[in-house]
């Protein structure tokens, strides 16, 4: 095994900043759709309003500092390796077979990670940022000449989007338990250090 520096320490502050909000904005995206009651309404959306928005912020530094440093290039898609990838996922994690992706600092996520990010990319994140932004706006509609809107397709579909990021969180933390330890990956997001073959 060899360990090589592949976080840096913007991209694990920014990766744990995002899971805390991201975990936040479920939790209290929830509760203000009625499925518990733990905060209480009021103190949920109020929760959740201010999540979003620190999240806004965390995304706005983080498209800059991925576009400045070049890290950009790490969520370029490829096709490469992507069947080997899911066979891997799908059988050979489960038969001790060796890992199909070679990560290195210049190419830190497998072709099926790129994909499931740029998904999270063009689809999720802006479904619930798009629903969300009409949804916390509801008053301003008129004014903006969307008073057609219906306030029910709107939570309809931000929901869903909130559903599909809980997948992909419970996929990621899934196969965040995949690498050579079941914490391997989890101590690399942590200190940065990856241990390859």
């Amino acid at each position: 095994m060899e360990r090589i520096y592949v976080f840096k320490r913007f991209e694990r502050f920014w990766h744990w900043s995002q899971a805390a909000l991201i975990i936040t904005l479920l939790f209290t995206g929830f509760e203000v759709h009625g499925s518990y009651t733990v905060l209480g309404f009021e103190t949920a959306v109020a929760t959740h309003t201010t999540a979003a928005w620190t999240l806004v912020g965390l995304w706005v530094f983080a498209v800059f500092w991925h576009f400045t440093t070049g890290e950009w290039k790490q969520y370029i898609p490829t096709t490469d390796k992507v069947v080997a990838m899911f066979r891997y996922y799908l059988t050979g994690i489960f038969t001790n077979a060796p890992h199909p992706f070679k990560q290195t600092t210049l190419s830190k996520h497998n072709p099926l990670q790129r994909l499931a990010y740029l998904f999270v990319l063009l689809i999720i994140n802006p479904l619930i940022w798009i629903t969300g932004w009409f949804y916390l706006f509801y008053n301003s509609w008129a004014d903006w000449g969307v008073s057609w809107l219906n306030i029910e397709y709107i939570a309809l579909f931000h929901v869903i989007a909130a559903f599909m990021m809980l997948i992909f969180l419970i996929a990621h933390v899934y196969l965040g338990t995949a690498g050579h330890t079941p914490t391997a990956h989890i101590k690399a997001m942590v200190t940065g250090w990856e241990e390859v073959d």
